[in-house]
């Protein structure tokens, strides 16, 4: 073990990654808008970051999110774990996920999006949980064209074990397959994550009460981080680890996790470092000042394609069933 550090909604990760965000709102019900039937009067609108009454508004002034917004030089994998999220984006795309899916998009030389959280449910609360995980791209693919990938629920691997008292583990594989398990899908060409030598692993474990399970050792090189983020104790190589804390643990030795109380979720996080200067302000994630200043001037000249959407937090209609619309046009449906 080589760190133990608290978490808020913003965990700190390190190289390949650049953070993790994590929301977790208790949205009341929702009005004719999909926005909360209830009064935003005291609110930050357009700021609201405050968690209070357990939901934030984010940048959103009627349904909460984040409306348009450009990036440039990085990924966003996101993790839709409960509720809903309407995409839409500068290349044309446009999707609904939650429940499970998983969105993967490469920002590279540039695009805008919005991500809304429309809350479909009127007669009752409107649970949205999720983690964005900024994936960091190397030098030579900063500019590369962007690419929307969207991979529904019944598309991730779920691998289940047993310890010798029966209790079972649950390995739920965004990236990075486990040696037993059955592979997530590809992540998109340009990403760090592509190829498979640099052991990029986006997994949550799902561990039962009581139950143990080892965590195989990989590359001495690789980084490798667990966050603790929901049960309520667990211990890790023998030490006690409270919920809400993220551990850097060495990649080339086992990890014994024993779960002590109720169920136990995990994420962990692990790749080889791209080991490059990183430049980041606001949106953008470059390699050095003069890249960052460019990546402005060209947004504020060409606006990274443009918007086409009719407002800039666009939701789909409350009915609509998950799917997505990529750039070419190409229509899904998820499928449980």
């Amino acid at each position: 073990m080589l760190e133990i550090m608290p978490l808020g909604s913003r965990w700190p990760t390190l190289d390949p990654f650049l953070f993790c965000a994590y929301h977790n709102d208790a949205y009341p019900a929702g009005d004719e808008d999909m926005g909360p039937a209830e009064s935003l009067a005291g609110r930050a609108i357009g700021q609201d970051f405050s968690g209070r009454d357990g939901w934030s508004m984010y940048h959103g002034d009627r349904v909460p999110g984040f409306p348009q917004h450009p990036h440039r030089g990085f990924e966003t994998v996101t993790v839709a774990r409960r509720g809903f999220i309407d995409h839409a984006d500068s290349m044309g795309a446009c999707a609904r996920f939650g429940e499970g899916d998983l969105q993967w998009m490469t920002a590279g030389r540039g695009i805008v999006h919005s991500e809304m959280f429309p809350l479909r449910q009127q007669d009752r609360g409107n649970h949205t949980e999720l983690f964005q995980i900024w994936l960091n791209l190397p030098a030579k693919d900063k500019m590369v064209e962007s690419h929307f990938a969207m991979f529904w629920q019944n598309q991730i691997p779920r691998t289940t074990s047993a310890d010798d008292q029966g209790r079972e583990t649950t390995v739920v594989s965004y990236c990075g397959a486990l040696s037993d398990g059955a592979a997530p899908p590809l992540p998109p060409p340009h990403s760090w994550a592509a190829d498979r030598a640099n052991g990029v692993v986006i997994w949550v474990l799902q561990m039962a009460p009581g139950a143990h399970w080892t965590l195989p050792p990989t590359d001495p090189g690789f980084n490798r981080q667990l966050f603790f983020f929901q049960g309520d104790s667990l211990q890790m190589g023998g030490e006690d680890i409270a919920v809400g804390h993220g551990v850097v643990w060495a990649a080339d030795t086992s990890v014994e996790l024993r779960n002590g109380g109720e169920s136990a979720e995990i994420l962990v996080l692990q790749g080889r470092p791209i080991n490059e200067p990183v430049a980041h302000h606001g949106p953008f994630v470059m390699n050095s000042r003069d890249e960052l200043q460019q990546a402005f001037m060209d947004y504020q000249r060409t606006g990274f394609g443009g918007w086409q959407w009719p407002t800039n937090g666009p939701v789909h209609a409350r009915d609509s069933s998950r799917f997505a619309k990529f750039p070419d046009g190409r229509v899904e449906t998820a499928s449980d």
